[in-house]
This record gives structure tokens, C-alpha cells and sequence, in this order.
């Protein structure tokens, strides 16, 4: 066990915010995580966390040696990505985001060609239709739909994704057919929502005459994943605004209509996002170029 070591276990403890996860992460027991922490707090003659049984905090000497200690990760990795850059031989763990329906579909299943190309490459792919944070997340880059927020960070466009308006033909068949937006909402039709904390997905964005529209629908369905609202809208239970690609085959099979075809909704953004240090990794740069091309290949049909 080096110190190396446990400075990079103290830093994805401060991270992720718990001794366990940490642990999780790194593939080392808690009691190893632990261990780590002590040493390096027995090293420091310092306390780097306040532990109680619920909570774990760092205390103003662990908040002022976690900017120092990614600083020494950060140097040690550019070194290390010097030497891949050379011997084309990248190696380490990737830290990748990305929404459920896009990492269940096209991100994972590819995971595998990409680790048998670069085999002392390591991925942890972690999947939430939430927003995520790269940099107090500890992540390397994430793959995301829609517009990001942060214009600190580097955005790398991939597609513009084609999305449709989708029901259930038992749903049509007792709710009837709408014809566009509008009567999305003056018919009362049953809406399936995208809902968690700053998400807009339940202001739909379809194009109008006019141009492009938000309607504000609403529906007593809401989740945070957007693969339980594809089950719902199999089961009859309203009508879900979905990438195509997520639901390439239940079109196909006749298993969901498209609805509402006179204000078919926008295309959405696909992109990766990551940190300016991020892009110069050789890992992080392969692993982006190889998904971008793979995903294109899938989205353009």
C-alpha cells in the first residue's frame, strides 16, 4: 500500500461523500478504505473528515488538502498520458456518465470491443437520467441529451437526435388520436413526464407552423426514468415523448404509434461533455472517439 494510494482513496472518499462508495469504486474493502484514510490522517498529524454513524465531512484541513491532492493526481496522470501518447498503450480507470436509455443502448453494449482494444483500460459506467456534476463527481467525461448548463466545461456534439410523440394503440383506441399540441391539452390526453429536480422534459418542444413551441402537458405519470416510461406507455397508460432510437423496435412491431404528427417534437442534441485536462487523456480521447463513432452509426439508422 503507497501513499499514492491513499491519497487517491481520500480523494474519491471527499468525492462521493462516503467511506463506502469510495470502497465501491475503488474495489477495496471498507475496512481497507478506511485504513487508507487513517494512515494518511496519522501522516498529516490532521483530521481530514468529521465521522459520525450517519455522515462523513471533510474538515477545513481535508477541503484544503483535497485541492492539493488532485492537483498531484492531476500531474501524475498528464504524466501518465504522456507515456500512452507514446507507447499507444493508455491505461487506468475511465469515469463515464450517461443517461439511462442512451447507456443502456448504446454506450454499454459497446464497452466490451472498447476494453478488448485497450485491455489496462478500465471503465465505470455509472447511468441517471439525472444531471451530473464532472468535477465533484470525480468523472472523466459524460454523454447527455438536451442543452448543458455549466459553460465551463467542453461539449462535443455527436448528433441531433430525432425524437417522436408515442401511445399505445390500446391508448388511442379509448382516448382517440390527437392531431398536434394543442390538442395535447385541450383534449386532457395523459402525459408521461421525465420529472427530477431542474428538469424541463415536461415542457415539450414541437415543432409548429410557427416554429418551434413548448407545451406545458401535464399527466398523473412522472419518473426519473425514462425506461419506465416507455413500459408505461406499452401499457396503455398515456402518451411518452421518446428518442426513436430508444423505441426503434416497439415502432416497428406496432406496439406504439406515433401520435400528434402535425407538431412532430424537435430533434434533441446528443453530445459528450467533459473538462478541457479531460480531452488531453489518451483513454478519455479514445474511448470518446470510438462511442461518437459507434453511436452515429446507430442514430443515423
Amino acid at each position: 500500500m503507497s501513499y499514492f494510494d491513499n491519497i487517491r482513496t481520500f480523494v474519491r472518499v471527499y468525492e462521493l461523500g462516503s467511506m463506502s462508495a469510495a470502497g465501491r469504486d475503488l474495489r477495496i474493502s471498507p475496512a481497507v478504505t478506511s485504513s487508507r484514510i487513517s494512515q494518511l490522517e496519522e501522516h498529516l498529524g490532521v483530521r481530514l473528515f468529521q465521522r459520525t454513524t450517519r455522515s462523513l465531512t471533510p474538515t477545513e484541513q481535508g477541503k484544503s488538502f483535497y485541492r492539493g491532492a488532485t492537483d498531484i493526481l492531476e500531474a501524475v496522470e498528464s504524466a501518465e498520458a504522456q507515456i500512452a501518447n507514446i507507447t499507444e498503450n493508455p491505461k487506468g480507470s475511465l469515469y463515464v456518465a450517461a443517461p439511462l436509455g442512451v447507456g443502456r443502448r448504446l454506450i454499454a453494449p459497446q464497452i466490451s470491443d472498447f476494453l478488448s482494444r485497450y485491455p489496462d483500460v478500465s471503465v465505470r459506467l455509472r447511468l441517471t437520467d439525472r444531471k451530473v456534476d464532472l468535477t465533484t463527481e470525480g468523472l472523466d467525461l459524460s454523454f447527455f441529451l438536451g442543452q448543458p448548463e455549466d459553460s465551463n466545461l467542453r461539449i462535443r456534439k455527436i448528433a441531433d437526435v430525432p425524437r417522436v410523440l408515442c401511445a399505445a394503440p390500446d391508448y388511442i383506441a379509448r382516448r382517440g388520436m390527437p392531431k398536434n399540441g394543442d390538442a395535447l391539452l385541450s383534449e386532457g390526453h395523459e402525459c408521461l413526464n421525465l420529472r427530477f429536480p431542474g428538469a424541463t422534459e415536461f415542457r415539450w418542444l414541437l415543432s409548429t407552423k410557427d416554429g418551434p413551441k413548448r407545451f406545458s402537458v401535464s399527466g398523473r405519470f412522472e419518473c426519473d426514468d425514462g425506461d419506465v416510461l416507455t413500459d408505461w406507455a406499452l401499457a396503455g397508460h398515456g402518451i411518452a415523448l421518446k428518442p426513436v432510437f430508444e423505441i426503434a423496435d416497439h415502432l416497428r412491431s406496432g406496439r406504439l404509434h406515433p401520435v400528434a404528427q402535425e407538431t412532430p417534437p424537435e430533434p434533441i442534441q446528443m453530445a459528450c461533455l467533459f473538462t478541457h485536462r479531460r480531452q488531453q487523456d489518451p483513454k478519455t480521447r479514445l474511448f470518446m472517439e470510438f462511442m461518437i463513432e459507434r453511436i452515429e452509426r446507430v442514430i443515423a439508422g
